[in-house]
């Protein structure tokens, strides 16, 4: 690892003590672990107030689950990096992270072979998620936030902006999803706000550029 990454400050949550030692002496030779905690409310406090470049944490934690604790951490610090260490291999637990800021996910079981890949990646401004639950979508990613700006449309939302995208009318799209046309306009709309767009054209780009059309 780069020599740079050494004075990366790093704050590490796990619930679990051993876990969490075990963390921070894999990582101490590659960067500057400054605290440790064990529960999501302690970790959001030590954030503040020790502002790190870097958040390495777990999901399930006592007082503050690790997807609200980084929500609640981007507000104050959205500069900050958060990689999520976890035993959760369900893609839903994947787009909660990304949607509460993340920018890494690494499985525990394939800790010590991908953490360090996952902290140059992440701090090099990109997303890393463990191959084993990376889809051809997301390695199609290169705008963290817009990555996770997609991830959190629902599977409805996906459909119509994929429609939306194969060009369809309106009309057409409401007929063969069974919704009024005054429900495909709102969806419309929502999704252009969602995706901080402006225009069909681009919301078509966006799909292509996703694959979510080819």
């Amino acid at each position: 690892m780069a020599s740079s990454m050494k004075r990366t400050r790093v704050v590490l949550a796990d619930d679990h003590p051993l876990t969490l030692e075990g963390l921070r002496a894999f990582l101490e030779p590659h960067v500057n672990t400054i605290s440790t905690v064990t529960d999501g409310r302690a970790l959001v406090e030590e954030t503040l107030r020790l502002r790190p470049e870097l958040v390495i944490l777990d999901i399930t934690m006592p007082l503050l689950n690790g997807i609200d604790a980084a929500s609640q951490i981007k507000k104050s610090l959205p500069g900050v990096k958060l990689v999520f260490v976890t035993m959760h291999a369900n893609p839903a637990y994947l787009e909660a992270a990304l949607n509460a800021g993340g920018t890494g996910y690494v499985l525990k079981s394939a800790a010590r072979e991908e953490l360090l890949d996952a902290i140059q990646s992440v701090m090099s401004g990109h997303i890393y998620v463990t191959p084993s639950l990376s889809s051809e979508h997301l390695e199609r990613f290169n705008d963290p936030s817009r990555a996770a700006a997609t991830l959190r449309l629902s599977s409805r939302e996906r459909e119509i902006l994929q429609l939306i995208a194969e060009g369809r009318a309106t009309k057409e799209i409401a007929f063969l999803l069974s919704i009024s046309v005054k429900t495909v306009a709102f969806h419309r709309e929502n999704l252009k706000r969602k995706l901080s767009l402006r225009t069909t054209a681009e919301l078509t780009k966006h799909a292509l550029d996703q694959g979510l059309i080819s």
